[in-house]
């Protein structure tokens, strides 16, 4: 670097509070891996801690940097992330290179992208529910054939996405997905005022209807990617909608290359990213430096093969993740600083 050059620097946004701020440590961060790992490669590395509260002591950071790579949930402490949402589109608009720039999360970090890739090689049967009334009009013959999972547009932690089948009688069986909730038996008139606030428009306005996967009980595969490339993969046996465990499990981390799992490895590098992307009506380039796509088992193939259904995309915050992700992460960062 020249006397005359800016120094190239990221940041590495989360939430907390004035003292978290204040303090600012690195080492003391969940992120404290990859700040060792940016400090190994020579990049200059800082902590942006968010709260609405010092907005504009964020704003002023995220000027000086070129890069800044985003962890924070749809809802944070009980706030939307509007502010922030706004802010780093100002910060893309000078230059700034944002992962995720909120347009790639609207793009492929909410339940509508399961309506959007629902005739691709890892879709399901997918609806969009757009009222209560719609809701009572379709869901009782969809309820015949099966159980189906109601999501809401955006959200994150299992919050807003229930497993609802038929009971015996004329009640239905409603379990919730957020950790610690319990099954419970309702009447149609419970579910709505149950689900009623999920079509207002500051929840999205709508939820979408995924039918259940049988297979559920085998777990779930997440796979880990940095930018187009697998960068891992987590396995999680049970999870918060397992038909007969109350608590879902550890989720089990592993590199890229893990055997077992090169079969989905080699369809999303093999193709289904671009798939998944141009069904999202996203450029090649906006894709996040860092984001993973949930799969359920689904019903073998008809030629016997291992079937892959897509349950979610996480991009807003994606964390943890494996240490393997970390490599290729600062070769993305590094990709994108000036120079």
């Amino acid at each position: 670097m020249t006397a005359t050059q800016a120094p190239r620097r990221i940041a590495l946004l989360y939430p907390g509070d004035r003292a978290m701020r204040d303090r600012a440590d690195p080492a003391e961060s969940r992120f404290a891996a990859l700040f060792d790992a940016l400090a190994a490669a020579g990049i200059a590395a800082e902590p942006a801690v968010w709260h609405e509260d010092f907005a504009d002591e964020v704003a002023a950071q995220l000027a000086r940097v070129q890069v800044v790579q985003v962890w924070c949930n749809p809802i944070e402490g009980g706030r939307r992330r509007d502010a922030l949402d706004a802010l780093l589109r100002r910060v893309a608009a000078a230059g700034v290179h944002v992962s995720a720039h909120p347009d790639t999360i609207l793009a492929l970090g909410t339940k509508d992208v399961l309506l959007a890739t629902r005739d691709l090689p890892f879709g399901s049967d997918v609806h969009r529910i757009g009222s209560l009334a719609q809701l009572e009009a379709e869901l009782p013959a969809r309820l015949a054939a099966g159980p189906r999972v109601l999501k809401q547009h955006r959200g994150h932690s299992g919050i807003g996405v229930w497993r609802i089948e038929r009971s015996g009688d004329e009640r239905l069986r409603v379990r919730p997905a957020q950790r610690g909730s319990e099954e419970a038996l309702m009447d149609w008139s419970a579910l709505r005022q149950l689900l009623a606030a999920y079509f207002e428009p500051q929840h999205g306005g709508h939820l979408i209807d995924q039918a259940w996967q049988p297979r559920i009980a085998d777990g779930m595969l997440r796979a880990y990617l940095v930018e187009d490339r697998v960068a891992g993969f987590g396995h999680q046996a049970v999870n918060a909608l397992h038909p007969s465990e109350p608590l879902p499990g550890p989720r089990l981390y592993h590199g890229p290359d893990e055997p077992a799992f090169q079969s989905l490895r080699q369809r999303l590098e093999g193709g289904w990213i671009d798939q998944l992307r141009e069904a999202a009506g996203l450029a090649a380039d906006r894709l996040p430096l860092l984001w993973d796509c949930d799969f359920f088992f689904g019903e073998p193939a008809s030629d016997g093969g291992e079937r892959f259904v897509l349950c979610e995309i996480n991009v807003s915050s994606v964390s943890p993740f494996p240490p393997s992700a970390i490599p290729p992460l600062v070769a993305a960062m590094r990709a994108r600083l000036p120079g």
